[in-house]
């Protein structure tokens, strides 16, 4: 490993006091953020000592050291012990220990494969929207977050700091910090007129990554609550004008805070709409409930009748039924009533396979279960299980935790413990099942060519701007979501400013 060859005083955490694999509190927004276990604040102690020993041993700066695959594969090895200690063994990051120090090894282990990675849900606010006039007077949404401080928002103007969570931030964070070859641009629930995120903003975005020649690197969600006056009208307008890819929906959300399910009335509309406008991919949110609003309709319950009943529509689950309150072991039947237990149940009491037209989707889930990788191997176990090798899809719910990298390197180190295997009948992690879930399923549900977007990425503006970032790469380590309870209200311009 080469001494680096840059200013360190230039460097945007010069000392290395961030970890490039992130536990911490962040939340994307739609959940309360969780405090960290005793193991989990072992397991970041215990990477900040390993950092200390291995940066020395090998005669480069910490920072240096994090930046580099030994750096992540160390913090992982660390995130091992910790866990193994608290007797959290059912999951686990399987890396040789030498990669900690040997560069070829950590790249070869945790590196880019080449696989096509292609991720289902981003997100991305618009920092000078019509949606900062919706808010609470005097309310700074994300001023909290460590991301915001950055130079681009001391300009002039209450709401300055959010320049820093802009569309070049997005595109550097997911395009240029990471592996990620493809996202699709999603949206987070809001009325028509409160959108932090609007079509035509997100529109806005993909056009910016078309002027860099990137035209295969985003497609677009359409937000649709049929609930709502105006949005079954709305969806012609959105395939028509727009060119969406799919349909995202929120069965929690709704006037007067009343939520619906895709199997009644409400629901078998929205669907009938986009079956006749021939995009019959709708992206659901269930799971990660906003508190006690319509609680019952952030459950599964209803995945399975609709995906029997239209077995010509994909219905993708955004977080697949997970909740953060609820533990997860191995499925239980009829034993439980929530969490992903309740996408299983629903599809096993509807007679819906595996490998059919329901989909599982990982974002925040799998960014939160790394916490927990004994909980992460039962519900990937399950999910791979039940819903199907070929129908679990990647997801990272970026830009809310930052660069999606740390989770990427993470997934790709991941195995479910054979004890689990054996007993449970859950499937060995292969590298033909995690490019599977990385890109090649979802492409499968978007029918694109893997082959032919990766022979634009390989070569379009982008490829080249990151080729030459990589030289002298300035990942930030940072999340933007809220941390504390304070921030969560903060968030949405609810709570203090």
């Amino acid at each position: 490993m080469n001494p680096p060859k840059w200013n360190p005083a230039e460097d945007l955490d010069p000392d290395g006091n961030r970890l490039p694999i992130k536990l911490d509190t962040t939340s994307n927004g739609e959940f309360k953020p969780v405090p960290l276990s005793p193991a989990n604040l072992a397991a970041n102690r215990l990477a900040h000592e390993a950092a200390d020993t291995n940066a020395k041993r090998l005669g480069v700066s910490r920072r240096h050291f994090l930046i580099s695959a030994c750096g992540a594969a160390s913090t992982l090895l660390a995130f091992n012990a910790a866990n193994a200690a608290a007797g959290r063994t059912g999951g686990f990051f399987d890396l040789a220990k030498e990669a900690a120090l040997e560069p070829a090894l950590a790249q070869a282990e945790i590196g880019d494969k080449g696989e096509f990675i292609f991720d289902v849900q981003g997100h991305f606010v618009n920092p000078k929207g019509s949606w900062l006039q919706k808010l609470v007077p005097g309310a700074k949404p994300l001023s909290q977050m460590p991301k915001t401080g950055c130079a681009l928002g001391l300009e002039p103007g209450s709401h300055s700091y959010l320049q820093c969570l802009g569309p070049d931030e997005f595109i550097k964070d997911v395009f240029l910090d990471s592996d990620t070859d493809m996202m699709v641009l999603s949206f987070v629930p809001s009325r028509p007129d409160a959108e932090p995120l609007t079509i035509q903003e997100a529109d806005a975005v993909r056009r910016i990554v078309d002027r860099m020649e990137g035209t295969h690197r985003l497609l677009l969600h359409g937000r649709v609550n049929p609930n709502q006056q105006g949005d079954l009208e709305r969806m012609d307008e959105l395939k028509d004008r727009w060119g969406v890819s799919a349909w995202k929906t929120y069965t929690q959300f709704g006037p007067e805070g009343k939520g619906y399910f895709l199997s009644d009335e409400t629901g078998t509309r929205f669907i009938e709409k986009a079956r006749s406008l021939d995009v019959k991919v709708i992206c659901v949110h269930k799971g990660l409930p906003f508190g006690k609003q319509s609680y019952e309709h952030s459950k599964c319950t209803d995945i399975g009748v609709a995906a029997k009943r239209f077995p010509d529509v994909a219905f993708l689950v955004y977080h697949s039924g997970f909740v953060t309150s609820v533990p997860e072991g191995p499925f239980q039947g009829r034993g439980t009533d929530d969490g992903v237990d309740t996408l299983i149940r629903s599809l096993i009491d509807n007679e819906v396979p595996p490998n059919s037209n329901v989909y599982a989707e990982l974002g925040s889930t799998w960014r939160y279960l790394m916490r927990d990788p004994e909980a992460a191997a039962h519900v990937l176990g399950k999910l791979l299980k039940y819903c199907g090798e070929d129908n679990v899809l990647w997801g990272t719910d970026s830009i809310w935790y930052g660069s999606p990298q740390d989770q990427i390197q993470a997934f790709r180190a991941f195995q479910i413990a054979s004890e689990l295997r054996a007993k449970y009948d859950y499937p060995e992690i292969t590298p033909q099942l995690r490019a599977k879930i990385f890109g090649l399923n979802a492409a499968r549900v978007y029918s694109i060519s893997p082959e032919e977007v990766k022979k634009y990425t390989r070569r379009d503006r982008i490829a080249h701007e990151r080729l030459a970032y990589l030289e002298h790469p300035q990942p930030h380590f940072l999340t933007y979501g809220p941390k504390t309870w304070r921030e969560f209200l903060n968030l949405s311009g609810t709570g203090q400013p």
